[in-house]
């Protein structure tokens, strides 16, 4: 077990396997399979480039053994940092054979972001693109590299400069010792709830029961076709089935470079896609460019998640786009519900749906653990055979996520129907979900406080129909005045993702706070949306703190899938 992982119980591990959850299979064996039944067959389309199932697993076996003679280890971390293209898939592959760990960056991220997860998780190795959407990720690199202690290696996919180029990295296959099945595989990025995300170990035994489970839950096999509409980095575009569920199952793998109508709409055509995953506010934008863009989604499954669903929106959803659709709730740490295929409308478009596995346990309590009554609104709590049991190298956080049973404190209120469906009715936490992406207030504030002219400053979520919330900053200046351009200007200057920059700024003379002292943000809300709110958006209003309020109860570290 990689050191800083913490593993589930032993009876709860005997049980697992007992039960067929765990089965010891590994995600680097994914391509195996088919590579040998069937090589021919297309796993990979991005763009021109179409690749079979023999390409993809040779290419990994060989990028395997080139990565073992460059120096990489078995839970060696690497930080990979690539788009939707084949190559991100070849070098998980590679690193999951290898018994190295990848943590997937997603790619916004920027030097803020980056230079945490080299540090956190004392990566051996960066991975990126050349080049991606007029970003040059090399530049990235070097900024990067300048900060004790730094990766060994940069791989660059494409042109490396005086980095080391993927493409060499071809090496004849030799044997490696296989990992252990119940070893972390991979690392994804949480919420980042209290600051910067926290890192989820996922082994290669509870992430292939997921890609397993949540394969035959939609009824997706070797005639399906996915659609990473998504960044393939996210969770849900990763293994919900994602792209590595169609891999296991021997569909096919079409990588869109954004989720824009634009964009994927003729892929859908072309590639015949029977299913792709959306983050809630995308299916409004695909809603609206279904007027103009005609499209026949008639056999594609639509699976929505990252946020919960306007019924309105989801009523409307099959008149307007023809295809079917479930809605999913779930994290990166584990736990997933969703509607099924046939299960009646009204459960499709109201809940969020029943757990994937029946051996995942759901708790709904209250503030003090009590389980609340059937049907009543309280706190989830949740663990089983794909959920975590602690973050990596975080055991104080984890002593507050997760109560002494292991049960992970999802960080939501929802509420239980009768039948078992999920109903999601909020959140614990002041996470911003901005188009799928979750912004934690307080890093955002850490680097608008560096500001000279910036005293005091907090960060928000208000409503937006398109983007599902916006970010709104409120500072407390400390001379002068400044603008939104002029502060957005400094946090990317500091290396902050475009997507964590404000939307909105507030001046204020004073930041609102709770009887215990910390910002109150349900004040700042209201605030936002008050009469001088248009003023101050502009970076030239001004108020005063409004009366205190009840300080929210605190929560745990979270993401939806």
């Amino acid at each position: 077990m990689l050191a800083g992982c913490v593993p589930w119980p032993e009876a709860l591990r005997d049980r697992y396997r007992r039960e067929g959850y765990w089965r010891g299979e590994r995600l680097g064996d994914l391509t195996r399979d088919w590579a040998q039944r069937d090589g021919s067959r297309i796993a990979l389309v991005a763009g021109s480039r179409r690749l079979t199932y023999a390409d993809v697993d040779t290419r990994a076996d060989r990028l395997a053994a080139g990565l073992h003679h460059l120096g990489l280890r078995a839970h060696d971390r690497a930080v990979v940092h690539l788009p939707n293209i084949p190559e991100f898939v070849i070098v998980s592959l590679a690193l999951f054979r290898l018994g190295a760990i990848p943590v997937f960056a997603l790619a916004a991220h920027r030097r803020h972001e980056i230079q945490y997860l080299c540090d956190r998780a004392e990566a051996v190795a960066y991975v990126i693109p050349d080049r991606h959407q007029g970003f040059d990720y090399r530049t990235l690199a070097r900024e990067v590299t300048m900060h004790a202690p730094a990766p060994r290696h940069v791989i660059v996919a494409g042109d490396p400069a005086e980095f080391v180029a993927l493409d060499a990295l071809d090496a004849d296959p030799e044997p490696l010792p296989p990992p252990d099945p119940q070893d972390a595989a991979f690392c994804l990025l949480s919420g980042g709830t209290t600051g910067l995300p926290k890192l989820i170990p996922r082994t290669h035994d509870d992430y292939s029961y997921q890609l397993r489970a949540t394969a035959e839950g939609l009824g997706f096999d070797e005639h399906g076709v996915y659609l990473a509409a998504l960044p393939a980095a996210h969770n849900a575009a990763l293994g919900c089935p994602g792209v590595l569920g169609a891999l296991k199952v021997g569909g096919k793998v079409v990588l869109a470079t954004t989720p824009s109508p634009g964009d994927v709409f003729p892929l859908i055509a072309r590639e015949r896609v029977t299913l792709t995953t959306l983050i809630t506010p995308l299916v409004l934008l695909w809603m609206d460019a279904a007027d103009f863009m005609p499209v026949n989604l008639a056999d594609l499954l639509l699976q929505v998640g990252g946020a919960k669903l306007d019924p309105e929106i989801g009523w409307k959803l099959r008149p307007k786009l023809g295809c079917a659709l479930t809605q999913w709730f779930g994290m990166a740490e584990g736990l997933l519900c969703y509607t099924r295929v046939d299960d009646p409308d009204e459960i499709i478009v109201m809940t969020q749906g029943r757990p994937l596995c029946p051996a995942d346990e759901l708790r709904v309590v209250d503030d003090q653990d009590r389980d609340v009554a059937p049907g009543e609104v309280g706190q989830l709590l949740t663990r089983g055979p794909y959920t975590l049991r602690g973050y990596y190298r975080e055991e104080r956080h984890n002593a507050a996520a997760f109560t002494a049973d292991g049960f992970l404190r999802a960080g939501d209120l929802v509420r239980i129907t009768a039948d078992g469906n999920l109903i999601v009715e909020g959140r614990l936490t002041d996470v911003i979900n901005r188009g799928g992406e979750k912004i934690s207030p307080p890093d955002v504030e850490d680097h608008l406080v560096a500001h000279p002219g910036v005293r005091e400053a907090a960060v928000f979520g208000i409503p937006d129909p398109i983007l599902g919330e916006r970010t709104c900053a409120v500072i407390v200046p400390s001379h002068g005045a400044l603008s939104l351009p002029e502060l957005r200007t400094f946090l990317q200057g500091r290396g902050l993702a475009e997507y964590k920059l404000p939307d909105r700024l507030l001046t204020i003379d004073a930041l609102p706070r709770t009887n215990i002292g910390k910002v109150d943000r349900a004040v700042l809300r209201r605030l936002a949306a008050g009469p001088h709110a248009n003023d101050a958006a502009r970076g030239t209003g001004a108020a005063s703190p409004a009366p205190a309020a009840a300080p929210a109860p605190a929560a745990a570290e979270r993401t939806a899938s």
